[in-house]
């Protein structure tokens, strides 16, 4: 009975011995082929990174990529020529040198242009697009600014620039550049005003020689003609507006003897008007009274 179980166990070692020996031996033909198909990849890889470069090199000197047209669309206070010119691109310049982003940015330094895009149209054209800022008054900031339909202060006028806009004051300067919360939203109010202005005929834009923003906020309006003030308050400006046109026409050949024309108060318009003048020898040392009326 030792012997047998002698003789299992020496068969079970053997066994083991057999699984050990039995073990796959490293397919050394499969490692050869991953090696070489890992160099193949790398110079393959290389060589197209060099063809690419090659290419590159070849197309930046090739004359079939040489711009010969510059085509500009958008500009009207700036003309064509003026915008290439800001944009620095040279006509046989070759077209891949060109970084479109750069040259939209150092075309958006001038303060008439909003936006720019600059696309290439190959294989030898470029196309510079422009959005430029719309002035629609000027702000009185100690010097005078374009105010643009965005409501944002873009531009100090020069000797060139048209004065043919209404007048903002009552601003500061300071607060302007530092973009006060506050001070943009009132610019944003009086563009908005402007707007409703402009599409009425009775009491219109073209009526309006200047428009004041008061210490409190509130807003008044001075007539072209005469000068006289509207008095708008700080919201509600369309509805006073209305009530100001129902009568408008009894009190536009007045204003040159109206004081102030007041919309603050609800479903009125208070006028106030000057009396003419006395003579000279009775009117020395007092000051003309004013009556004040109230027109429902």
């Amino acid at each position: 009975m030792r012997d047998l179980k002698r003789q299992q166990k020496t068969k079970s070692k053997l066994r083991k011995n057999r699984q050990k020996k039995q073990k796959q031996p490293l397919k050394l033909r499969k490692l050869l082929h991953r090696v070489l198909r890992v160099a193949v990849a790398s110079f393959s890889g290389a060589l197209i990174v060099v063809g690419g470069f090659f290419a590159v090199q070849l197309l930046m000197a090739s004359d079939q990529f040489r711009i010969d047209q510059i085509a500009v669309n958008g500009g009207r206070q700036l003309s064509s020529e003026q915008l290439i010119a800001l944009s620095d691109i040279q006509r046989g310049q070759n077209t891949f040198e060109l970084d479109l982003g750069l040259i939209g940015r150092k075309i958006e330094e001038n303060p008439w242009v909003g936006a720019a895009r600059v696309e290439r149209i190959f294989p030898r054209e470029v196309v510079i697009s422009v959005v430029e800022q719309q002035p629609v008054a000027i702000i009185n900031l100690g010097f005078l600014y374009y105010l643009g339909r965005n409501a944002e202060v873009f531009k100090v006028l020069d000797a060139t620039d048209k004065l043919d806009f209404p007048m903002i004051t009552g601003f500061d300067y300071r607060k302007v550049e530092q973009r006060d919360p506050q001070v943009a939203a009132d610019l944003k109010k009086i563009v908005a005003l402007m707007a409703d202005l402009a599409g009425r005929k009775l009491f219109s834009l073209d009526q309006i020689s200047e428009i004041h923003r008061n210490p409190s906020g509130s807003l008044s309006l001075f007539t072209l003609d005469g000068g006289v003030k509207v008095r708008l308050g700080r919201d509600a400006f369309s509805k006073k507006l209305d009530r100001l046109e129902r009568i408008y026409s009894q009190l536009k050949p007045r204003l040159p003897i109206l004081d102030y024309i007041d919309l603050n108060v609800d479903e009125k318009v208070i006028v106030r008007i000057e009396r003419p003048a006395r003579r000279l020898s009775d009117n020395l040392l007092t000051r003309p009274k004013a009556d004040t009326k109230g027109v429902s």
